[in-house]
Protein backbone atom coordinates (compact mmCIF):
# COMPACT_ATOMS: atom_id res chain seq x y z
CA UNK A 1 0.00 0.00 0.00
CA UNK A 2 1.37 3.88 -0.64
CA UNK A 3 2.28 5.62 2.11
CA UNK A 4 0.60 8.56 1.37
CA UNK A 5 -2.69 7.25 2.29
CA UNK A 6 -2.19 4.89 5.22
CA UNK A 7 -3.66 7.34 7.45
CA UNK A 8 -6.68 7.60 4.87
CA UNK A 9 -10.38 6.28 4.67
CA UNK A 10 -11.27 3.25 2.91
CA UNK A 11 -13.49 4.73 -0.13
CA UNK A 12 -13.95 1.42 -2.37
CA UNK A 13 -13.27 -1.92 -1.28
CA UNK A 14 -13.42 -5.13 -3.65
CA UNK A 15 -13.05 -9.02 -2.24
CA UNK A 16 -12.56 -11.58 -4.44
CA UNK A 17 -14.36 -10.46 -7.50
CA UNK A 18 -15.68 -12.73 -9.46
CA UNK A 19 -17.53 -11.70 -13.30
CA UNK A 20 -18.64 -14.16 -15.41
CA UNK A 21 -19.78 -13.53 -19.68
CA UNK A 22 -22.17 -15.42 -21.67
CA UNK A 23 -20.63 -17.41 -24.40
CA UNK A 24 -21.92 -20.48 -26.78
CA UNK A 25 -24.93 -20.73 -24.19
CA UNK A 26 -22.64 -21.34 -20.80
CA UNK A 27 -21.35 -18.81 -18.64
CA UNK A 28 -17.39 -18.11 -18.89
CA UNK A 29 -15.65 -16.54 -16.26
CA UNK A 30 -13.91 -12.83 -17.23
CA UNK A 31 -12.64 -11.82 -13.73
CA UNK A 32 -11.50 -14.16 -11.28
CA UNK A 33 -11.25 -13.14 -8.18
CA UNK A 34 -9.46 -9.66 -8.00
CA UNK A 35 -9.21 -7.71 -4.59
CA UNK A 36 -9.00 -3.31 -4.78
CA UNK A 37 -8.40 -1.53 -2.21
CA UNK A 38 -9.05 2.40 -2.90
CA UNK A 39 -8.41 5.34 -0.30
CA UNK A 40 -10.12 8.84 -0.31
CA UNK A 41 -7.86 10.86 -2.83
CA UNK A 42 -5.98 7.98 -4.27
CA UNK A 43 -5.92 7.11 -7.79
CA UNK A 44 -4.96 3.80 -8.85
CA UNK A 45 -4.04 2.61 -12.53
CA UNK A 46 -5.19 -0.31 -13.93
CA UNK A 47 -3.01 -1.56 -16.67
CA UNK A 48 -3.40 -4.61 -18.92
CA UNK A 49 -3.74 -5.32 -22.48
CA UNK A 50 -6.87 -5.77 -24.24
CA UNK A 51 -9.30 -8.55 -22.75
CA UNK A 52 -7.32 -8.27 -19.45
CA UNK A 53 -10.95 -7.30 -17.84
CA UNK A 54 -9.70 -3.26 -16.98
CA UNK A 55 -12.86 -2.05 -18.12
CA UNK A 56 -14.96 -4.90 -16.41
CA UNK A 57 -13.65 -4.29 -13.28
CA UNK A 58 -14.08 -0.40 -13.91
CA UNK A 59 -17.66 -0.95 -14.31
CA UNK A 60 -18.01 -3.27 -11.19
CA UNK A 61 -16.63 -0.61 -9.27
CA UNK A 62 -20.19 1.23 -9.71
CA UNK A 63 -21.79 -2.19 -8.65
CA UNK A 64 -22.73 -2.29 -12.89
CA UNK A 65 -22.53 -5.26 -15.03
CA UNK A 66 -22.88 -4.64 -18.66
CA UNK A 67 -24.90 -7.05 -20.90
CA UNK A 68 -24.49 -10.40 -20.80
CA UNK A 69 -22.21 -10.61 -17.81
CA UNK A 70 -23.20 -10.79 -14.64
CA UNK A 71 -21.37 -10.54 -10.94
CA UNK A 72 -21.22 -14.13 -9.50
CA UNK A 73 -19.29 -13.71 -6.09
CA UNK A 74 -17.54 -11.40 -3.99
CA UNK A 75 -18.17 -7.96 -2.46
CA UNK A 76 -17.93 -4.83 -3.63
CA UNK A 77 -18.53 -2.43 -0.83
CA UNK A 78 -18.27 1.36 -1.28
CA UNK A 79 -18.14 4.32 1.70
CA UNK A 80 -20.04 1.54 3.74
CA UNK A 81 -22.69 0.38 1.36
CA UNK A 82 -22.51 -3.27 -0.14
CA UNK A 83 -23.33 -2.76 -3.60
CA UNK A 84 -23.92 -6.43 -4.65
CA UNK A 85 -26.86 -6.64 -2.37
CA UNK A 86 -28.42 -3.50 -2.51
CA UNK A 87 -31.19 -2.72 -4.91
CA UNK A 88 -31.11 -1.22 -8.32
CA UNK A 89 -32.62 2.08 -7.07
CA UNK A 90 -29.72 2.20 -4.42
CA UNK A 91 -26.87 1.80 -7.10
CA UNK A 92 -28.77 4.06 -9.40
CA UNK A 93 -28.58 6.88 -6.88
CA UNK A 94 -24.74 6.52 -6.44
CA UNK A 95 -24.18 6.85 -10.25
CA UNK A 96 -23.21 10.17 -11.46
CA UNK A 97 -24.01 11.70 -8.05
CA UNK A 98 -20.66 9.79 -5.80
CA UNK A 99 -19.30 7.68 -8.90
CA UNK A 100 -18.76 9.38 -12.07
CA UNK A 101 -17.47 7.83 -15.61
CA UNK A 102 -15.45 8.86 -18.20
CA UNK A 103 -15.42 6.89 -21.26
CA UNK A 104 -13.16 6.15 -23.90
CA UNK A 105 -14.75 7.58 -26.68
CA UNK A 106 -16.21 10.98 -25.81
CA UNK A 107 -17.80 11.54 -29.38
CA UNK A 108 -19.95 8.36 -28.68
CA UNK A 109 -20.89 9.21 -25.53
CA UNK A 110 -22.20 12.36 -26.03
CA UNK A 111 -25.59 12.54 -27.57
CA UNK A 112 -25.67 14.23 -30.61
CA UNK A 113 -28.80 16.01 -31.02
CA UNK A 114 -28.29 18.31 -27.38
CA UNK A 115 -25.71 20.94 -26.41
CA UNK A 116 -22.75 20.25 -24.19
CA UNK A 117 -24.43 22.42 -21.41
CA UNK A 118 -27.51 20.81 -21.14
CA UNK A 119 -26.27 17.35 -20.97
CA UNK A 120 -23.76 18.64 -18.17
CA UNK A 121 -26.24 19.77 -15.86
CA UNK A 122 -28.88 17.27 -16.08
CA UNK A 123 -27.26 14.80 -13.24
CA UNK A 124 -26.78 17.84 -10.86
CA UNK A 125 -30.33 18.94 -11.39
CA UNK A 126 -31.64 15.51 -11.17
CA UNK A 127 -30.07 15.33 -7.87
CA UNK A 128 -31.14 18.35 -6.73
CA UNK A 129 -27.29 19.14 -5.80
CA UNK A 130 -28.05 22.53 -7.94
CA UNK A 131 -30.43 24.48 -9.86
CA UNK A 132 -30.34 24.83 -13.40
CA UNK A 133 -28.23 28.39 -13.58
CA UNK A 134 -26.01 27.52 -10.65
CA UNK A 135 -25.08 24.30 -12.27
CA UNK A 136 -24.94 26.31 -15.84
CA UNK A 137 -22.28 28.63 -13.60
CA UNK A 138 -20.57 25.60 -12.43
CA UNK A 139 -20.03 24.12 -15.55
CA UNK A 140 -18.54 27.20 -16.90
CA UNK A 141 -16.07 27.28 -13.93
CA UNK A 142 -15.11 23.79 -14.52
CA UNK A 143 -14.60 24.75 -18.24
CA UNK A 144 -12.49 27.14 -17.58
CA UNK A 145 -10.15 24.70 -14.89
CA UNK A 146 -10.04 22.28 -17.31
CA UNK A 147 -8.79 24.78 -19.88
CA UNK A 148 -11.06 24.51 -22.47
CA UNK A 149 -11.24 27.72 -24.89
CA UNK A 150 -14.23 30.39 -24.51
CA UNK A 151 -15.33 28.26 -21.19
CA UNK A 152 -18.53 30.86 -20.98
CA UNK A 153 -19.47 29.85 -24.38
CA UNK A 154 -18.35 26.42 -25.28
CA UNK A 155 -20.97 24.69 -23.55
CA UNK A 156 -23.40 26.14 -25.38
CA UNK A 157 -22.25 24.18 -28.81
CA UNK A 158 -22.98 20.54 -30.28
CA UNK A 159 -20.79 17.89 -29.62
CA UNK A 160 -19.87 18.04 -33.29
CA UNK A 161 -18.61 21.26 -33.16
CA UNK A 162 -15.28 20.87 -30.92
CA UNK A 163 -12.24 19.17 -31.18
CA UNK A 164 -11.79 15.65 -30.04
CA UNK A 165 -9.52 16.82 -27.28
CA UNK A 166 -12.11 19.51 -25.60
CA UNK A 167 -15.01 17.01 -25.82
CA UNK A 168 -12.86 14.90 -23.88
CA UNK A 169 -12.30 17.33 -21.34
CA UNK A 170 -16.20 18.61 -21.49
CA UNK A 171 -17.22 15.05 -20.60
CA UNK A 172 -14.41 15.12 -17.50
CA UNK A 173 -15.97 18.46 -16.16
CA UNK A 174 -19.31 16.84 -16.64
CA UNK A 175 -18.19 13.72 -14.78
CA UNK A 176 -16.84 16.14 -11.65
CA UNK A 177 -20.35 18.40 -11.83
CA UNK A 178 -21.91 16.36 -8.49
CA UNK A 179 -18.15 16.56 -7.05
CA UNK A 180 -18.10 12.48 -6.62
CA UNK A 181 -16.45 10.94 -4.26
CA UNK A 182 -14.52 8.18 -6.88
CA UNK A 183 -14.23 9.06 -10.73
CA UNK A 184 -13.77 5.52 -13.19
CA UNK A 185 -11.47 7.06 -16.38
CA UNK A 186 -11.56 4.49 -18.84
CA UNK A 187 -8.57 4.87 -21.20
CA UNK A 188 -9.73 8.96 -21.50
CA UNK A 189 -6.83 9.93 -23.71
CA UNK A 190 -6.04 6.69 -26.06
CA UNK A 191 -7.85 8.50 -29.01
CA UNK A 192 -5.80 11.80 -28.86
CA UNK A 193 -3.14 13.10 -30.54
CA UNK A 194 0.12 13.51 -27.79
CA UNK A 195 -0.38 17.12 -28.17
CA UNK A 196 -3.70 17.67 -27.08
CA UNK A 197 -3.20 14.35 -24.49
CA UNK A 198 -1.01 16.75 -22.20
CA UNK A 199 -4.11 18.95 -22.01
CA UNK A 200 -6.33 16.48 -21.35
CA UNK A 201 -4.18 14.61 -18.55
CA UNK A 202 -3.07 18.09 -16.70
CA UNK A 203 -6.44 19.12 -16.50
CA UNK A 204 -7.32 15.90 -15.00
CA UNK A 205 -4.49 15.56 -12.41
CA UNK A 206 -5.36 19.29 -11.13
CA UNK A 207 -8.87 18.55 -10.49
CA UNK A 208 -8.56 15.57 -8.96
CA UNK A 209 -6.18 17.25 -6.27
CA UNK A 210 -8.63 20.11 -6.27
CA UNK A 211 -11.25 18.04 -5.08
CA UNK A 212 -9.46 15.24 -3.22
CA UNK A 213 -11.41 12.84 -5.73
CA UNK A 214 -10.34 9.10 -5.64
CA UNK A 215 -9.83 7.61 -9.33
CA UNK A 216 -9.79 4.29 -11.14
CA UNK A 217 -7.27 5.44 -14.63
CA UNK A 218 -7.63 2.30 -16.75
CA UNK A 219 -5.30 2.62 -19.80
CA UNK A 220 -2.84 0.33 -21.80
CA UNK A 221 -0.30 3.45 -22.05
CA UNK A 222 2.13 2.59 -19.46
CA UNK A 223 3.59 6.42 -19.83
CA UNK A 224 0.68 7.56 -18.94
CA UNK A 225 -0.61 5.48 -15.81
CA UNK A 226 3.30 6.51 -14.66
CA UNK A 227 2.29 10.13 -14.77
CA UNK A 228 -1.78 10.13 -13.27
CA UNK A 229 -1.36 7.16 -10.89
CA UNK A 230 -0.60 6.71 -6.66
CA UNK A 231 -0.58 3.26 -7.66
CA UNK A 232 -0.74 0.70 -10.43
CA UNK A 233 -1.98 -2.32 -10.88
CA UNK A 234 -1.34 -5.08 -13.92
CA UNK A 235 -4.23 -7.32 -14.91
CA UNK A 236 -4.03 -10.41 -16.64
CA UNK A 237 -7.26 -12.40 -18.44
CA UNK A 238 -9.03 -11.44 -15.59
CA UNK A 239 -6.39 -12.28 -13.12
CA UNK A 240 -4.19 -9.69 -10.58
CA UNK A 241 -0.38 -10.27 -11.95
CA UNK A 242 1.19 -7.53 -9.50
CA UNK A 243 0.52 -4.31 -7.34
CA UNK A 244 2.43 -1.93 -6.15
CA UNK A 245 3.71 2.17 -5.58
CA UNK A 246 3.99 3.67 -9.27
CA UNK A 247 7.58 4.35 -8.07
CA UNK A 248 8.32 0.98 -7.03
CA UNK A 249 6.45 -0.43 -9.99
CA UNK A 250 8.20 1.40 -12.67
CA UNK A 251 11.83 1.01 -11.03
CA UNK A 252 11.48 -3.13 -10.21
CA UNK A 253 8.39 -5.14 -11.39
CA UNK A 254 8.43 -8.47 -9.93
CA UNK A 255 6.45 -10.93 -12.47
CA UNK A 256 7.92 -11.71 -16.08
CA UNK A 257 4.82 -10.54 -17.82
CA UNK A 258 4.77 -6.95 -15.95
CA UNK A 259 8.45 -7.12 -17.65
CA UNK A 260 7.66 -7.76 -20.81
CA UNK A 261 4.76 -5.06 -21.18
CA UNK A 262 7.87 -2.26 -19.94
CA UNK A 263 9.55 -4.13 -22.51
CA UNK A 264 7.31 -3.72 -25.20
CA UNK A 265 8.86 -0.43 -27.32
CA UNK A 266 12.27 -2.25 -28.20
CA UNK A 267 10.69 -2.87 -31.76
CA UNK A 268 13.07 -0.73 -34.24
CA UNK A 269 13.32 -1.24 -38.19
CA UNK A 270 16.65 -0.66 -39.72
CA UNK A 271 16.47 3.06 -41.56
CA UNK A 272 16.32 2.60 -45.58
CA UNK A 273 17.86 5.46 -48.02
CA UNK A 274 16.83 6.79 -50.80
CA UNK A 275 18.17 5.46 -54.09
CA UNK A 276 20.85 7.44 -54.79
CA UNK A 277 20.80 6.10 -58.99
CA UNK A 278 18.46 8.92 -59.96
CA UNK A 279 15.49 6.65 -59.83
CA UNK A 280 11.52 8.31 -59.81
CA UNK A 281 9.59 8.10 -56.64
CA UNK A 282 6.77 5.89 -56.71
CA UNK A 283 4.37 8.45 -55.23
CA UNK A 284 4.70 12.14 -55.79
CA UNK A 285 2.56 14.61 -54.44
CA UNK A 286 3.27 17.59 -56.36
CA UNK A 287 1.72 21.14 -55.00
CA UNK A 288 -1.55 19.72 -53.52
CA UNK A 289 -3.86 22.40 -52.38
CA UNK A 290 -7.43 21.08 -51.43
CA UNK A 291 -10.52 21.93 -49.23
CA UNK A 292 -13.85 20.17 -48.64
CA UNK A 293 -17.16 21.32 -50.64
CA UNK A 294 -16.89 25.44 -50.62
CA UNK A 295 -14.99 25.40 -47.58
CA UNK A 296 -11.69 26.64 -46.43
CA UNK A 297 -8.40 25.52 -47.51
CA UNK A 298 -7.16 21.60 -45.74
CA UNK A 299 -4.36 21.25 -47.33
CA UNK A 300 -1.81 24.23 -48.52
CA UNK A 301 0.87 23.58 -51.24
CA UNK A 302 1.60 20.01 -49.70
CA UNK A 303 4.31 18.02 -51.71
CA UNK A 304 6.58 15.13 -50.75
CA UNK A 305 7.51 11.69 -52.70
CA UNK A 306 7.77 8.24 -51.52
CA UNK A 307 10.36 5.81 -52.77
CA UNK A 308 9.57 1.96 -53.70
CA UNK A 309 10.00 -0.73 -50.42
CA UNK A 310 9.91 3.09 -48.37
CA UNK A 311 8.28 4.04 -45.56
CA UNK A 312 7.40 7.79 -45.48
CA UNK A 313 5.63 8.77 -42.20
CA UNK A 314 2.87 11.65 -41.87
CA UNK A 315 2.83 13.40 -38.27
CA UNK A 316 1.00 15.99 -36.78
CA UNK A 317 -1.93 16.72 -34.84
CA UNK A 318 -5.91 16.50 -35.10
CA UNK A 319 -6.91 18.59 -38.20
CA UNK A 320 -3.44 18.81 -39.80
CA UNK A 321 -4.38 17.66 -42.88
CA UNK A 322 -2.77 13.92 -42.78
CA UNK A 323 -5.58 11.81 -43.77
CA UNK A 324 -7.10 14.22 -46.05
CA UNK A 325 -3.31 13.76 -47.90
CA UNK A 326 -4.47 10.23 -48.14
CA UNK A 327 -7.89 11.36 -49.63
CA UNK A 328 -6.19 13.37 -52.72
CA UNK A 329 -3.82 10.20 -53.39
CA UNK A 330 -6.60 7.69 -53.46
CA UNK A 331 -8.92 9.57 -55.19
CA UNK A 332 -11.61 9.97 -53.16
CA UNK A 333 -10.70 14.09 -53.03
CA UNK A 334 -10.02 15.79 -56.08
CA UNK A 335 -7.47 18.67 -55.18
CA UNK A 336 -8.04 21.83 -56.37
CA UNK A 337 -4.55 22.37 -57.76
CA UNK A 338 -1.20 20.65 -57.73
CA UNK A 339 -0.92 16.79 -59.15
CA UNK A 340 -0.47 13.54 -57.79
CA UNK A 341 2.51 11.27 -60.00
CA UNK A 342 2.64 7.45 -59.73
CA UNK A 343 5.73 6.29 -61.16
CA UNK A 344 5.98 9.75 -63.43
CA UNK A 345 2.71 9.49 -64.41
CA UNK A 346 -0.34 12.04 -63.61
CA UNK A 347 -3.06 9.85 -61.63
CA UNK A 348 -6.72 11.03 -62.34
CA UNK A 349 -7.90 13.53 -59.57
CA UNK A 350 -11.03 11.23 -59.26
CA UNK A 351 -10.85 7.83 -58.56
CA UNK A 352 -13.69 7.07 -61.22
CA UNK A 353 -11.35 8.45 -63.78
CA UNK A 354 -8.51 5.88 -62.95
CA UNK A 355 -8.09 3.12 -64.56
CA UNK A 356 -8.33 -0.67 -62.79
CA UNK A 357 -4.21 -0.95 -62.42
CA UNK A 358 -4.11 2.61 -60.92
CA UNK A 359 -6.60 1.76 -58.37
CA UNK A 360 -4.97 -1.25 -57.31
CA UNK A 361 -1.60 0.47 -57.07
CA UNK A 362 -2.60 2.67 -53.81
CA UNK A 363 -4.77 0.62 -51.66
CA UNK A 364 -6.00 1.53 -47.55
CA UNK A 365 -6.00 0.36 -44.33
CA UNK A 366 -8.30 2.06 -41.76
CA UNK A 367 -7.98 3.43 -38.18
CA UNK A 368 -10.93 1.85 -36.70
CA UNK A 369 -10.59 -2.28 -37.87
CA UNK A 370 -14.65 -2.13 -35.97
CA UNK A 371 -15.76 0.39 -38.81
CA UNK A 372 -13.86 -0.41 -41.41
CA UNK A 373 -14.79 -4.48 -41.83
CA UNK A 374 -18.95 -5.33 -42.67
CA UNK A 375 -19.81 -7.16 -39.66
CA UNK A 376 -22.29 -8.79 -41.48
CA UNK A 377 -19.14 -10.49 -44.11
CA UNK A 378 -17.52 -13.31 -43.52
CA UNK A 379 -13.56 -13.22 -43.66
CA UNK A 380 -13.56 -15.02 -46.53
CA UNK A 381 -15.20 -12.94 -48.49
CA UNK A 382 -13.76 -9.94 -46.88
CA UNK A 383 -10.13 -10.76 -48.27
CA UNK A 384 -11.87 -12.66 -51.52
CA UNK A 385 -13.94 -9.69 -52.77
CA UNK A 386 -10.40 -7.38 -54.28
CA UNK A 387 -8.85 -10.89 -55.19
CA UNK A 388 -11.33 -11.77 -57.25
CA UNK A 389 -12.29 -8.05 -58.50
CA UNK A 390 -8.88 -7.26 -59.47
CA UNK A 391 -7.12 -10.39 -60.35
CA UNK A 392 -10.50 -12.22 -61.86
CA UNK A 393 -9.82 -15.02 -59.26
CA UNK A 394 -12.73 -17.83 -58.69
CA UNK A 395 -13.31 -20.65 -57.43
CA UNK A 396 -10.30 -22.85 -55.72
CA UNK A 397 -7.98 -20.38 -57.12
CA UNK A 398 -9.62 -17.63 -54.94
CA UNK A 399 -10.06 -20.35 -51.97
CA UNK A 400 -6.28 -20.72 -51.96
CA UNK A 401 -5.38 -17.36 -52.68
CA UNK A 402 -7.30 -16.13 -49.47
CA UNK A 403 -5.03 -18.67 -47.40
CA UNK A 404 -2.49 -17.53 -48.88
CA UNK A 405 -3.42 -14.10 -47.17
CA UNK A 406 -3.92 -15.66 -44.30
CA UNK A 407 -0.95 -17.41 -44.00
CA UNK A 408 1.21 -13.66 -44.57
CA UNK A 409 -1.08 -12.27 -41.59
CA UNK A 410 -0.77 -15.09 -39.11
CA UNK A 411 -3.63 -16.02 -38.89
CA UNK A 412 -4.64 -19.77 -39.01
CA UNK A 413 -6.99 -20.40 -42.84
CA UNK A 414 -8.85 -23.25 -40.95
CA UNK A 415 -9.86 -21.22 -38.24
CA UNK A 416 -10.88 -18.05 -39.56
CA UNK A 417 -11.98 -18.29 -43.36
CA UNK A 418 -15.55 -18.67 -42.43
CA UNK A 419 -15.87 -16.49 -39.36
CA UNK A 420 -17.26 -12.88 -38.84
CA UNK A 421 -15.55 -10.00 -37.80
CA UNK A 422 -17.60 -9.40 -34.30
CA UNK A 423 -15.81 -12.77 -33.52
CA UNK A 424 -12.08 -11.49 -33.58
CA UNK A 425 -10.13 -9.19 -31.38
CA UNK A 426 -9.04 -5.81 -32.26
CA UNK A 427 -5.62 -7.20 -33.23
CA UNK A 428 -7.12 -9.88 -35.32
CA UNK A 429 -9.62 -7.56 -37.32
CA UNK A 430 -6.54 -5.13 -38.10
CA UNK A 431 -4.35 -8.38 -39.43
CA UNK A 432 -7.72 -8.98 -41.73
CA UNK A 433 -7.72 -5.11 -42.96
CA UNK A 434 -4.18 -5.15 -43.72
CA UNK A 435 -4.94 -9.34 -46.13
CA UNK A 436 -7.78 -7.26 -47.79
CA UNK A 437 -4.98 -4.10 -48.45
CA UNK A 438 -2.63 -6.87 -49.30
CA UNK A 439 -4.93 -9.01 -52.00
CA UNK A 440 -5.40 -6.38 -54.32
CA UNK A 441 -1.60 -6.58 -55.21
CA UNK A 442 -0.70 -3.07 -54.28
CA UNK A 443 2.50 -1.58 -54.34
CA UNK A 444 1.98 1.28 -51.90
CA UNK A 445 -0.27 1.14 -49.14
CA UNK A 446 -1.47 3.95 -47.01
CA UNK A 447 -1.18 2.83 -43.33
CA UNK A 448 -3.95 5.20 -41.02
CA UNK A 449 -3.22 5.38 -37.83
CA UNK A 450 -3.51 1.46 -37.86
CA UNK A 451 -2.00 0.85 -34.31
CA UNK A 452 -3.74 3.81 -32.15
CA UNK A 453 -6.76 2.11 -31.41
CA UNK A 454 -4.50 -1.65 -29.81
CA UNK A 455 -2.53 -1.93 -26.81
CA UNK A 456 1.11 -2.09 -27.25
CA UNK A 457 2.00 -5.95 -27.53
CA UNK A 458 -0.68 -6.10 -29.81
CA UNK A 459 0.38 -2.84 -31.64
CA UNK A 460 3.92 -4.27 -31.89
CA UNK A 461 2.91 -7.26 -33.14
CA UNK A 462 0.97 -5.24 -35.80
CA UNK A 463 4.35 -3.05 -36.79
CA UNK A 464 6.37 -6.10 -36.93
CA UNK A 465 4.00 -8.06 -39.62
CA UNK A 466 4.27 -4.67 -41.46
CA UNK A 467 7.68 -4.22 -41.52
CA UNK A 468 7.99 -8.08 -42.55
CA UNK A 469 5.32 -7.64 -45.18
CA UNK A 470 7.19 -4.50 -46.23
CA UNK A 471 10.88 -6.70 -47.25
CA UNK A 472 8.92 -10.00 -48.44
CA UNK A 473 6.61 -7.93 -50.85
CA UNK A 474 8.60 -4.62 -51.74
CA UNK A 475 6.06 -2.50 -50.41
CA UNK A 476 6.27 1.49 -49.95
CA UNK A 477 4.08 2.82 -46.79
CA UNK A 478 2.59 6.03 -46.11
CA UNK A 479 1.80 6.03 -42.48
CA UNK A 480 -0.24 8.68 -40.98
CA UNK A 481 0.24 8.45 -37.13
CA UNK A 482 0.63 11.29 -33.98
CA UNK A 483 2.24 8.45 -32.35
CA UNK A 484 6.32 9.35 -32.21
CA UNK A 485 7.47 6.14 -30.79
CA UNK A 486 5.98 4.52 -33.77
CA UNK A 487 7.71 6.96 -36.39
CA UNK A 488 11.19 5.59 -34.41
CA UNK A 489 10.15 2.03 -34.67
CA UNK A 490 9.24 1.86 -38.66
CA UNK A 491 9.67 5.50 -40.42
CA UNK A 492 12.57 5.52 -42.93
CA UNK A 493 12.05 9.73 -43.86
CA UNK A 494 9.17 11.93 -41.93
CA UNK A 495 6.78 14.34 -42.99
CA UNK A 496 5.50 16.99 -40.44
CA UNK A 497 2.47 18.46 -41.04
CA UNK A 498 0.59 21.48 -39.27
CA UNK A 499 -2.54 23.62 -39.81
CA UNK A 500 -2.64 21.78 -43.70
CA UNK A 501 1.09 22.42 -44.69
CA UNK A 502 4.41 20.64 -44.55
CA UNK A 503 6.66 22.33 -42.10
CA UNK A 504 9.36 20.19 -42.35
CA UNK A 505 10.50 16.90 -44.01
CA UNK A 506 13.77 14.38 -44.30
CA UNK A 507 15.14 11.18 -43.46
CA UNK A 508 13.97 9.91 -39.83
CA UNK A 509 18.00 10.21 -38.77
CA UNK A 510 17.86 13.61 -39.18
CA UNK A 511 14.67 14.53 -38.01
CA UNK A 512 14.82 13.17 -34.59
CA UNK A 513 18.13 15.43 -33.79
CA UNK A 514 17.86 18.94 -33.28
CA UNK A 515 17.51 21.66 -34.36
CA UNK A 516 14.26 21.52 -35.08
CA UNK A 517 11.27 23.46 -36.31
CA UNK A 518 9.36 24.89 -33.05
CA UNK A 519 6.45 22.61 -34.13
CA UNK A 520 8.21 19.61 -34.54
CA UNK A 521 9.95 19.87 -31.32
CA UNK A 522 6.72 20.50 -29.49
CA UNK A 523 5.65 17.34 -30.76
CA UNK A 524 8.71 15.39 -29.60
CA UNK A 525 8.73 16.69 -26.01
CA UNK A 526 4.92 16.61 -25.64
CA UNK A 527 5.53 11.61 -25.63
CA UNK A 528 5.12 10.58 -22.31
CA UNK A 529 7.95 9.22 -20.42
CA UNK A 530 8.24 6.70 -17.98
CA UNK A 531 9.32 8.99 -15.10
CA UNK A 532 6.25 9.69 -12.59
CA UNK A 533 7.81 13.36 -12.64
CA UNK A 534 7.58 13.78 -16.13
CA UNK A 535 4.08 16.02 -16.41
CA UNK A 536 5.10 18.51 -13.51
CA UNK A 537 8.13 18.80 -15.14
CA UNK A 538 6.89 19.91 -18.82
CA UNK A 539 4.14 22.00 -17.27
CA UNK A 540 6.80 23.76 -15.47
CA UNK A 541 8.76 24.15 -18.28
CA UNK A 542 6.09 25.46 -20.56
CA UNK A 543 3.70 27.09 -18.29
CA UNK A 544 0.42 26.12 -17.08
CA UNK A 545 -1.41 28.13 -20.04
CA UNK A 546 0.02 27.22 -22.74
CA UNK A 547 0.38 23.36 -22.06
CA UNK A 548 -0.06 21.79 -25.58
CA UNK A 549 0.04 25.71 -27.87
CA UNK A 550 1.78 24.78 -30.97
CA UNK A 551 4.87 27.06 -30.62
CA UNK A 552 4.82 29.99 -32.75
CA UNK A 553 7.62 29.87 -35.52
Amino acid sequence: MHDKFKDADVLLEIKDLKIEGYSDETWVPIIKGVDLTLHRGEVMGLIGESGAGKSTIGAAAMGYARDGTRISDGSIEFDGMELTTASEAERRALRGSRIAYVAQSAAASFNPSHKIIDQHTEAPVHYRIKKRLEAQEDAMELYERLRLPNPGEIGFRYPHQVSGGQLQRAMTAMAMSCRPDLIIFDEPTTALDVTTQIEVLAAIRDIVDQFDTAAIYITHDLAVVAQMADTIKVLLKGEEVEQAPTQVMLDSPQEDYTKSLWAVRSFNSPQRHRPTDGSQPLISVQNVDAAYTGGVKVLDDVSFDIYPGMTVAVVGESGSGKSTTARCITGLLPPMSGQIMCKGEPLPPRYKDRTRDQLRQAQMIYQMADTALNPKVRISDIIGRPAQFYGGLHGSALKQRVDELLDLIELDPAKFYSRYPPELSGGQKQRIGIARALAAEPEFIICDEVTSALDQLVAEGILKLLDRLQDELGLAYMFITHDLATVRSIADEVVVMQHGKVVEQGPKDEMFTPPHHPYTDLLLSSVPEMDPEWLSTVLEERGVDNIGEAADP
